[in-house]
């Protein structure tokens, strides 16, 4: 049975992943010290965050099976957006990557929802964040992944690591930290959140733990 509040979870994540989508193709133009940002980071890596948030919140209430349903949803509307807005190659990384990494921060949830409040959303953000990061850098740009689409020769040239670092690197493994890094601090940041809405969604009258 549908509910209202199954409905207002997969709006906001389908309104989390097109905004991301969307900013995406904005950089951040801002430096830090000597660290351009803007060759590390665009505004979408400040919003993507939101979509563990969301899913976090739902498996909560409705448990893994209706988060499951919300991701799906959000995993439509990814594949929609990303062909309209980038290449085939992108938007195949963008998917996959979401969809992975959206599934394993459920099954781990899951996994620990009985433990210290903290620990499953927590646990299930970082890994779902590196599994995400790691699958959409390699595909979308790493070489052997050129069968989905012409390699960004850009990309590949080697530069600092971080665009400070002595160590040298392809440029899309310094995106790839950034990316990770915004996320791994959003993971903490968004505790705060989590644990006040927590108490709010767990107190409404349809809240359940559904089984997986």
């Amino acid at each position: 049975m549908i509910k209202p509040g199954h409905i207002i979870a997969a709006a906001f994540m389908a309104a989390v992943v097109v905004l991301s989508n969307i900013l995406v193709q904005y950089p951040v133009e801002a430096m830090v010290g000597r660290l351009g940002l803007a060759d590390l980071l665009t505004w979408g890596a400040f919003t993507y965050p939101f979509a563990f948030f969301v899913s976090d919140l739902t498996n909560r209430r409705y448990g893994p099976r209706v988060a499951r349903i919300v991701v799906l949803v959000g995993f439509v509307c990814a594949v929609i957006v990303s062909f309209k807005l980038a290449t085939p190659r992108l938007a195949i990384a963008s998917g996959t990557a979401y969809l992975f990494g959206q599934l394993l921060d459920i099954s781990l949830f899951a996994r620990l929802r009985r433990q210290a409040w903290w620990r499953a959303p927590l646990a299930a953000s970082v890994v779902g964040s590196v599994v995400d990061t790691a699958i959409f850098f390699t595909l979308a740009f790493a070489p052997f992944a050129a069968f989905l689409g012409p390699n960004d020769s850009f990309a590949l040239e080697s530069a600092p690591l971080l665009g400070v670092l002595s160590v040298a690197s392809a440029r899309w493994m310094s995106w790839a930290l950034g990316d990770l890094t915004v996320k791994l601090c959003a993971a903490l940041l968004l505790l705060a959140p989590y644990r006040a809405l927590m108490r709010f969604v767990l107190s409404w009258p349809e809240a359940q733990r559904s089984p997986a």
